[in-house]
């Protein structure tokens, strides 16, 4: 857990530099560190230019750490539609106006049948994405 006091309007950039210096970040619990100075700096008020370089360079490393060592599964179809409905605590009778009736809902999310384009043009529209992310990404 961090202490440091990040409440201050008068933080310098070089005064953010003493408390929590950056380092580039090598283990999860780093990670978690850096995440929650990053937190408490946006929840302490105003956000000066020198509290957004300090996050900003500190967000650099989060980024850096996060490409090498974080793995983000690529969800497309069903998986992504599944995570977002968990995502966003919706149920099966939620999707009803994309998908017409609750059993076709449930029989998609069970893959015992297909997307139509209807479908993803409807999933599209309801939850603010391009229909493309439906679709497996092709390398």
């Amino acid at each position: 857990m961090i202490t440091t006091d990040f409440n201050t309007d008068s933080n310098s950039y070089i005064e953010l530099l003493q408390k929590f210096p950056p380092r580039p970040i090598k283990s999860d619990e780093e990670l978690l560190a850096v995440q929650e100075v990053v937190d408490a700096l946006l929840d302490s008020g105003e956000i000066t230019p020198e509290k957004q370089d300090y996050i900003n360079v500190l967000g650099i490393l989060i980024h850096e750490y996060e490409e090498q060592f974080v793995s983000i599964p690529d969800l497309y179809g069903v998986e992504l539609l599944k995570a977002l409905i968990d995502e966003l605590g919706l149920k099966q009778k939620d999707l009803v106006p994309v998908f017409k009736t609750e059993s076709i809902v449930s029989a998609v999310l069970n893959g015992q049948r297909q997307f139509t384009v209807e479908h993803v043009e409807k999933l599209a529209d309801f939850f603010k994405v391009s229909p493309a992310v439906f679709f497996r990404r092709v390398s």
